[in-house]
């Protein structure tokens, strides 16, 4: 399996493969079909946690967090993922199994579910806003990860409220965040582009209802009717996914995750997402290495959103997914996690080192 080999080179004396020769790496797994990213026996999204614990929102709302530690000694960085619209801590599963064999740098990863989605408390048609969204994000920070470098992980929904945050807590961002990465997102402009209107027409019975709430944004809208079982699995996988060899058993776990949950809830969320433009907030991120990640076969977040991000963060690094869909952290995720590995190689100073260094570093760990 390519993603174990790679990371045990990363891990072990042979880590002078930086984050670049990874993900050299990772274009050949890529390359490869599609379903080899499941390995024999894998359950998904069943990984165990070091430490699971509810943190307070301001509010109140429990969010429920999930911890992990590196496998041998101090973390150097703690990793967030924030996960996107519809979906749950879960979606980061093989991020989570393979930062979990990373050694250089050891990294501490912490996942939480947003409100409103998995195990966390419900949102209310008022707090179902991106503002609200950054705010408990920095208070999930504040509680497992109060100190030291963070690296911030948002797909969709989830790097618009990075974005947020970054424009309501600057401090945060100059003093701790060194690293960001963009996964299938969008600064504005969400629905502009994407799937065909006519899909989401309000003469359409299936989505009448829907659609009046959302303005008829295409892709959210969608999305939604997935989680409400509207939508066949043909028409999940083409939604979600660009790959047509993609693993059945992660076009499972996509519908699985869907399944469980609310569409109510989900449907509160359409307007902050369909009004979301936050390109000025971008600026927030000037002080972080930045990767953007974007698949170029991406339905609800067109590969455009990806390049205008990157335009916007001249110093970012563009990485394009080619053939991958809206959920290419599952789709492609060797390629995904090489750059992760060199976003996070840049921020804890690996990419710098010699190889003596390395070598030293990893036998002194």
């Amino acid at each position: 399996m390519v993603s174990r080999r790679l990371l045990t080179v990363l891990g072990g004396a042979a880590a002078l493969v930086t984050g670049a020769a990874a993900a050299g790496i990772a274009v050949v797994a890529q390359q490869r079909r599609g379903g080899e990213v499941v390995e024999p026996g894998e359950r998904l999204g069943e990984l165990r946690a070091d430490r699971v614990s509810t943190v307070a929102a301001d509010d109140g709302t429990p969010l429920a967090v999930s911890e992990i530690d590196p496998p041998h000694g101090k973390p150097e960085l703690t990793v967030v993922g924030v996960h996107g619209f519809a979906l749950s801590q879960r979606s980061w599963h093989f991020q989570r199994r393979d930062l979990g064999s990373l050694g250089l740098p050891r990294v501490k990863q912490v996942y939480y579910d947003q409100r409103g989605h998995g195990l966390s408390g419900a949102a209310t048609a008022e707090t179902s806003t991106i503002e609200q969204l950054a705010r408990d994000l920095d208070a999930v920070v504040r509680a497992v990860a109060p100190e030291g470098p963070v690296v911030l992980v948002g797909h969709s929904m989830g790097g618009m409220v990075i974005m947020e945050l970054a424009q309501q807590n600057p401090e945060l961002f100059a003093d701790r965040v060194c690293g960001v990465a963009l996964i299938a997102t969008a600064a504005g402009e969400v629905g502009a582009r994407g799937l065909p209107r006519s899909l989401l027409s309000k003469y359409n019975p299936l989505t009448r209802g829907v659609g009046e709430l959302a303005g008829w944004q295409p892709g959210l809208v969608e999305f939604v009717r997935a989680a409400g079982g509207q939508l066949t699995r043909p028409a999940v996988r083409r939604l979600a996914f660009g790959s047509r060899d993609v693993h059945p058993k992660v076009v499972d776990f996509l519908l699985e995750m869907l399944a469980v949950t609310p569409v109510r809830g989900l449907v509160n969320y359409i307007d902050t997402l369909g009004s979301h433009n936050r390109y000025a907030a971008l600026a927030g991120l000037k002080h972080a290495h930045v990767l953007v990640v974007g698949g170029d076969a991406d339905r609800l977040t067109p590969y455009s959103h990806a390049e205008r991000i990157a335009a916007e963060l001249p110093d970012a690094e563009l990485a394009r997914v080619r053939g991958a869909g809206h959920m290419v952290q599952l789709e492609q995720p060797e390629l995904v996690n090489s750059h992760l590995i060199d976003l996070l190689q840049k921020c804890a100073g690996v990419d710098e080192m010699t190889s003596s260094q390395r070598i030293w570093r990893w036998l002194t760990k």
